[in-house]
């Protein structure tokens, strides 16, 4: 079987028409090279030199291995570089998890981050809601993740808390946010909301669940869908209110329904938001960048939270 060192040793013989000159090159002993050459003809069952004077000179066939020679180790070279930029962030892809309103916090911000450092690198981010993110966590398929982390399970999982960000209630009726919305009056609000397909494990319903629980009451959904941008519109429209984190209300209300206003529940209700990994996972340079940026880029807009791990 053809070898890498079999390859170099013949280009460069090739090249200086000399074993010796060769050996020099490379590096090795005379004898050494002699030994790839003869092992690289045996393996061909060719000849590719003829010795002459003290010199050698290609053969036909060596004239026709040549450039596939020169192609094959190119290749390796390209291979190497492929993989030292890809270790340097040069080049390549970084998978990063993030829940679905995550997006209105950091996502383009991060993505920019990242390509203010690294240039040349495809950047994906992950995921629609926490619970689909943690799944992929647990089945490899990510690395880390930023989310929610009201409605993540921790078996197996390492839950990092970096921020929190306060729930709130909106509404068109000026009269609806005029005051803090307590349970009583959360249990007999109309709510359009989000995350319908992960309404089970939705951290924000959770929340508002378990908010509920102590009245023995249950919030109730007039209208589901799966985007807080048309729960915001909905709510835009008269049709509906909504609970949704104070972020998302102060970026989508002025756009998407700017005669409604929010105010806070009471008692206030946080969602947590942190950096999720498995357990006993050893990350990438590429994982432990994009949780530097995001976790940087959260704590920028929601409200920090002292260094902790739960699992």
């Amino acid at each position: 079987m053809l070898s890498l060192h079999q390859l170099t040793c013949f280009l460069a013989t090739y090249e200086h028409g000399s074993l010796t000159r060769a050996a020099e090159e490379l590096g090795y002993a005379q004898p050494s090279v002699s030994e790839q050459i003869r092992a690289l003809e045996k393996s061909l069952d060719v000849q590719l030199f003829r010795r002459v004077g003290r010199g050698v000179v290609p053969t036909t066939v060596a004239d026709t291995l040549r450039p596939y020679a020169e192609r094959v180790l190119a290749s390796v070279t390209e291979a190497q570089d492929a993989v030292r930029r890809v270790r340097s962030f040069e080049t390549g892809t970084i998978r990063f998890g993030m829940f679905g309103v995550a997006r209105l916090y950091a996502g383009a911000g991060l993505i920019a981050d990242v390509l203010a450092r690294y240039p040349g690198v495809r950047v994906e981010l992950v995921g629609q809601n926490s619970t689909e993110v943690a799944e992929d966590l647990r089945r490899g398929r990510l690395e880390a993740a930023m989310l929610a982390v009201s409605g993540v399970a921790s078996e197996g999982i390492d839950i990092t808390p970096v921020a929190r960000e306060e729930l709130v209630y909106v509404s068109a009726d000026p009269e609806r946010v005029r005051t803090p919305v307590n349970a009583a009056r959360l249990a007999k609000a109309d709510l359009v909301m989000p995350e319908t397909t992960w309404r089970a494990d939705d951290s924000t319903r959770i929340l508002l669940r378990q908010m509920l629980h102590e009245i023995g009451a249950n919030p109730q959904t007039r209208i589901e869908v799966e985007d807080v941008e048309t729960a915001v519109e909905l709510v835009g429209l008269g049709l509906a209110d909504t609970v949704i984190p104070r972020g998302a209300a102060e970026q989508l209300i002025p756009r998407l329904a700017p005669g409604a206003g929010w105010v806070s529940l009471r008692p206030a209700q946080y969602d947590t938001f942190g950096i999720v990994h498995r357990t006993g996972a050893v990350l990438s340079p590429a994982a432990r960048l994009m949780i530097e940026l995001a976790t940087a880029r959260i704590q920028q807009i929601a409200e920090p939270l002292p260094a902790r791990r739960r699992r």
